[in-house]
């Protein structure tokens, strides 16, 4: 199909895409990130690896450097495992590219994104969390290849609270 008929006009619902990356050891543990005080997002909150997908990137593309970049790991296979819809406003959202790997040796390089930290799964109760990484984490903690792919919508109420649906 043609660019011309795409139908990119500008009364259209727009995604910005990104990645969240969660990567896991054989000790039952996560690696996040404790976003540096410095961010304007997420400061001092524990969240996944991830970011925006760039022009050019498919899913896994920006995974991995989004991987490199604030871990500095780039020898593991990456999964992908779901996708978030997540709605800003009513012409605009997040597609949020769910992506799991298995991590079992090196070193971990830390970025100026925050400082990396290993968590037990049984332990994410006792640090703050992103706030939908509570209902996301088990999911991907639990996903196995050939499972369905974990498909959820998110969206705010008038309050601004987050309102999470998975199928």
């Amino acid at each position: 199909m043609p660019v011309s008929d795409q139908d990119l006009g500008f009364n259209r619902y727009k995604l910005i895409p990104r990645t969240l990356i969660f990567i896991f050891d054989d000790q039952e543990r996560v690696l996040l990130i404790e976003g540096s005080s410095r961010k304007r997002l997420w400061s001092d909150v524990f969240n996944a690896i991830g970011g925006h997908i760039e022009s050019g990137e498919d899913i896994l593309d920006a995974a991995y450097r989004e991987l490199e970049e604030e871990t500095g790991i780039t020898d593991i296979p990456l999964q992908y495992c779901g996708q978030i819809m997540i709605d800003v406003r009513d012409d605009l959202g997040v597609g949020l590219f769910l992506v799991r790997g298995i991590y079992l040796e090196g070193r971990l390089t830390p970025s100026p994104e925050g400082n990396l930290f290993w968590k037990h799964i049984d332990s994410l109760n006792e640090i703050k969390l992103v706030e939908d990484l509570t209902y996301l984490l088990p999911s991907v903690y639990k996903y196995n290849m050939g499972d369905p792919l974990i498909i959820g919508k998110y969206h705010y109420d008038q309050k601004g609270n987050l309102i999470v649906n998975f199928r």
